[in-house]
Order: C-alpha cells, then sequence, then structure tokens
C-alpha cells in the first residue's frame, strides 16, 4: 500500500482547513491511504474555547466535501475532526473510502481538557482498506496499550494514529518511544500524522512490525510524507504467546 502523509496546520475556521485538505488531496493517486492530523476539518487546540462558536452545520458539510473528494481521487482518507452529534460533540477520526460510506472513530480515552466538552466514544471497531483490516486510535490513546492489543487481536494488520500533539511540557522523546512500542508489540505497522509545530512531540512517521521508523518528518515544518508499506509483514509471533491464563484484556462496550 502508498500511504501519503499530511503534516499540516489544523486552526478554528472550517473553510482554512478544507482548503488545506484539497491541496493535500491535489496530490493524492488512486489506491493511496492518506493521513491528516486530529481536528483537521473541524480544527483543534488545548484551548477548547472556540468550540461553542463552531458551527454543527459547517462541520457536517465540511465532512461531505472531504468524503466527495476521497471518492473523486479513489484514496482512503482517515482525517480527523470535531463532530456534532445528539449528546454533544466528539473528538473522532473519519475514514472516508472511495466505495463506501464515511467510517467513524470516536476517541475513548479523551484528554483532561476534553472532558466536559466532549463525549467520549464507547466503541473499539475495525474498518477495511483494500480488503485489510485497519484501526484508528487518537492522541492520548497511544498511552493506552490495550486499545491498540485488543484492535490488533480482532484483526488489525495496522494502526492509523491522528494526533494533534504540540507540548511544550512533555518530555522529548517519549511519545516517538510509545509509537515504536505500539508497533513492536503488537508486530503491526503504525501511520501517524500530526501537526507541524516546534512543540511537536509525537511525530508524523511510518514504522514498521519491528519497531523501525521507515520513515518521519521534520517536527516544525508543513510537509507531506509518502511511503509504501506491505501489510502482510505483520505477525502474531508474540500475540500468539500471552499467557491468558494469567492475564487476559476484557472488552465491553458502556
Amino acid at each position: 500500500m502508498s500511504v501519503l502523509i499530511a503534516q499540516v496546520p489544523t486552526v478554528w475556521d472550517v473553510p482554512t482547513n478544507l482548503a488545506a485538505y484539497r491541496e493535500v488531496m491535489s496530490e493524492a493517486r488512486p489506491g493511496d491511504v492518506v493521513l491528516f492530523p486530529e481536528g483537521l476539518l473541524s480544527g483543534y487546540a488545548e484551548d477548547l474555547s472556540p468550540l461553542r462558536d463552531l458551527d454543527p452545520a459547517e462541520v457536517r458539510d465540511a465532512v461531505a466535501r472531504a468524503a466527495d473528494l476521497a471518492r473523486e481521487r479513489a484514496a482512503h482518507v482517515f482525517c480527523g475532526t470535531l463532530l456534532p452529534g445528539e449528546r454533544g460533540w466528539s473528538n473522532a477520526a473519519v475514514h472516508l473510502s472511495p466505495d463506501g460510506p464515511p467510517r467513524v472513530y470516536r476517541k475513548i480515552n479523551l484528554a483532561m481538557n476534553e472532558r466536559g466538552p466532549m463525549i467520549a466514544g464507547d466503541r473499539l471497531e475495525t474498518t477495511a482498506v483494500h480488503g485489510v483490516t485497519a484501526a484508528v486510535q487518537l492522541c492520548r490513546e497511544i498511552r493506552f496499550p490495550e486499545q491498540w492489543q485488543h484492535l490488533a487481536a480482532a484483526g488489525a494488520r495496522f494502526f492509523v494514529y491522528l494526533t494533534n500533539a504540540a507540548n511544550p511540557r512533555e518530555p522529548s522523546g517519549v511519545w516517538r518511544s510509545h509509537l515504536i512500542s505500539r508497533a513492536a508489540e503488537n508486530q503491526r505497522f503504525v501511520l501517524s500524522a500530526n501537526i507541524p509545530s516546534p512543540d511537536q512531540h509525537c511525530p508524523s512517521m511510518v514504522v514498521s512490525p519491528r519497531g523501525e521508523v521507515l520513515a518521519e518528518l521534520p517536527p516544525g515544518e508543513k510537509g507531506l510524507l509518502r511511503h509504501t508499506f506491505d501489510p502482510a509483514e505483520s505477525g502474531d509471533w508474540y500475540l500468539g504467546q500471552r499467557r491468558r491464563d494469567v492475564l487476559s484484556v476484557t472488552y465491553h462496550t458502556a
């Protein structure tokens, strides 16, 4: 598979974000798997107060336009956005397929600044890309390896990870190490997209099932990363050795 990772900024202006989406998609080729950061369509930042003025109809329309362009370019797109719902806003990733309706993953482990303004998701589900099972995780969920293990055991052959991580309070290199660990411990490819920032502490990169960093964008600048990977290289050697009689991961919906 060919992956195109977009390291682009997000702002609290839907038309500006949609224009950035279109610019990246002009580089997409048929069959590409395209990644955008967390909150790309709606906007996102640590300060969520602008969420009060975000127009739900405008965000829904942006998702529809993004889906149209994914179909036009014959690409599988994973894009972050805040999504309105009956109970309130959620932090979501949408999988926009060239041949099916959008699939939505809503972030389960919300960051502390998101608790209150947003509704947490309650499902860990997989999706299909060119007949291969994939799974999505968002930002802070890098710190919860049990979710990734469950998704790998559920059949995911690679992970899509979308984040908006630019926090100078985080020690350098920790989240990069987390990405490598999630790949190696599950023997799965990890494809990661973040915003460009001098304070970026989680790279936009591709990690192999062995934990090798295959490609990586510099943190402080806007850019695109293109890489080809083979999901067949994923394996179950380590997952198959788990002592389930001692410890097991139990999954249930809220």
